[in-house]
Formats: C-alpha cells, structure tokens, sequence
C-alpha cells in the first residue's frame, strides 16, 4: 500500500473523526453510537501507518486523533444530576452487598467489640479510666449529665449550624482515615475500626455508670444508624483495598489494586454521603432536649429500620447498563 493511496482513501474519515472529537458534547450526543466503532478504525489506521513507516505528520496527526479519542472513551468529563440518583438507589448499595464477607467481617468486629467493651466496664467501672483515661472521662460526665449548665441551654440556630460543620469535619476526616489506611495492607482501617469500637463500647459503659443513659442514648439514637454504619462501610472499603494488594488473582498489584478501588470507591462516596446525613440529623434533631423520648426513640429506631431496609433491598433487580460489556 503506498503512501498517496492510504491518505487519499482515509482522508475523508479523519476528518470526520477530527469533526466529531472537537465538536464539543453535542457531536458526542449526536452520534453515540458511531464513535467506538470509528475509534477502532482510527487506531487500525495508526497501526498502519506505524507498520508502512509513512510519513511523520501523518502519524502524528493519527496519534494525536487517538489520544482524544481515549479521553473521551475511557474518561468522564461531568457527573451529571441524574447520575445521583442512580448512585444512591443503585451503585453504592449493590457495591455494598456485592462484597458482604467484607462487610459481615466489618461488623462483626466493630459491634463485637463495642458490646464486649461495654459490658465489661458496666461491670469494673475502674476499667473505663484505663481505657479512656480521666480527662476524657470527666468530658464524657460532663456532656451527658442533665443538670450541668450547658445541658439545660437551649442552642440557637447559628450554634446548630456550627456543630453541623463541625460534626461534618469530625465524622467524614474519620471515614477518609479508616478508609486510607487500607492501603496498609488493610491493618490500618483494621486498628481504627477496633478503636472506634472500643471507645464506643468504654464510653456508652462510662455513661451507664455516671446514671446518666436517660441523655445519652435519647441523643445518639436519631443519628447513630447512619453513622455508625458509614464508619463499618469506611472499613470495609479500606479491608477490600488491603485485599486486593496482597491477593492478586493473577494481576499485577497496581492492577488488583485498581480493581479493588472499582468497588471500594463507591462504598467510601457512599459512605460519605451516609455521614453528611448524620451530621444533620446530629444537628438539628439529636440535640432537641425538648422532644420527649419517646419521639426521639421513636425516630431513631426508624432509622436503623431505613438503613438496613435500604442496603438489603436498593437496587435489587436493577441490572447495571454496562454489565456484560
């Protein structure tokens, strides 16, 4: 094949495929169809000219339609609005169960261990200072106990609104530390998630004993299912990329490690969200000491109902549009 003929026979092709890569998002809305198809065909012509040794422009010129063509193939350039449902009501809950040893595992070492923890301390109170130390002991009293000062002051709408960031930074800065540290092998979402359990555990055992369960468990059931259910998702993200580094089926590790992420990610953007959900709920509903308990225990059971009620049914029977591709 020479040089003159190959051009002349393919001219007019690039210059569609030149047309539709620079043309913007409509082009690609237009024609969505057409363009897998002439991206094989541009990189069928780049081989060719690459093996005929043709000239230098024209090789570049292919290249160059290629590299585009990539970026719009393998890459998203918006996440757009109507995504989000799909990623609440589909993505993060299949990608939850799909990987319930995980998960199972995740909480089976949280609650265990905060059930465990908190018995003990019911039982040998001097255990709760070992555990958390004094300070935090007497911080612990302090918050819960119904008759201090800050107790019995109602907060205004601004002090609402700077817990909620507060609690926002406090809570995802947790999830994003216990997820990253799967890139330890895993150990390192493993040592956070014990840790929270046992804090949790030591604390609510700390509060039992002071007598002062009749504020705390009021104030921590409303937003405790979404809560506590995205630190265990943070953990078991952190656990399937730890897994994934070590067993690697095969791969490379940076490509076990990718893989890993495919379903890690959305578990953590998931998870994420779970928590945004809770510091408002941790907000603007938890601390309304003027709702009776039976509302707010109320509210809160209905809440560990939802969470569960969502991750054991979202999504079922919905097929991913790009399974089987």
């Amino acid at each position: 094949m020479t040089q003159q003929y190959f051009v002349r026979r393919r001219e007019k092709f690039w210059g569609e495929f030149e047309a539709f890569v620079y043309g913007g998002s409509k082009q690609i809305k237009a024609r969505p169809s057409w363009f897998p198809a002439g991206y094989r065909e541009l990189t069928q012509d780049l081989n060719t000219a690459r093996a005929h040794g043709f000239d230098l422009s024209i090789i570049e010129r292919l290249n160059s339609l290629v590299l585009e063509g990539n970026q719009i193939l393998y890459t998203r350039r918006s996440w757009p609005l109507r995504a989000i449902p799909d990623f609440v009501f589909r993505v993060f809950p299949q990608a939850v169960r799909s990987k319930w040893r995980s998960l199972a595992s995740s909480l089976l070492i949280f609650y265990g261990l905060a059930f465990f923890f908190a018995f003990l301390c019911v039982r040998n109170p001097d255990m709760v200072y070992q555990l958390l130390g004094e300070d935090t002991v007497l911080n612990l009293e302090e918050m819960y106990d119904p008759t201090s000062a800050h107790y019995l002051t109602p907060r205004d709408a601004s002090s609402d609104a700077d817990m909620f960031g507060f609690y926002i930074y406090n809570n995802i800065s947790i999830a994003f530390r216990t997820f990253a540290g799967g890139i330890l092998a895993g150990i390192g979402s493993l040592v956070i998630l014990c840790f929270n359990g046992v804090f949790l555990g030591a604390a609510a055992g700390c509060i039992i004993n002071a007598g002062f369960g009749s504020t705390f468990f009021p104030f921590i059931i409303g937003h405790s299912s979404f809560e506590l259910t995205a630190i265990v998702l943070s953990a078991q993200g952190g656990l399937l990329l730890g897994y994934g580094l070590f067993f690697t089926r095969g791969l490379s590790r940076a490509a076990s490690l990718k893989a890993a992420g495919k379903t890690a990610l959305p578990i953590i953007a998931g998870a994420a969200l779970m928590l945004l959900v809770a510091a408002c709920i941790e907000a603007f509903w938890s601390s309304r000491i003027g709702f009776p308990p039976a509302l707010r225990y109320g509210a809160g059971i209905a809440g560990w109902v939802l969470v569960f009620a969502y991750f054991v049914f979202a999504g079922k029977g919905r097929r991913n549009p790009q399974e089987g591709r």
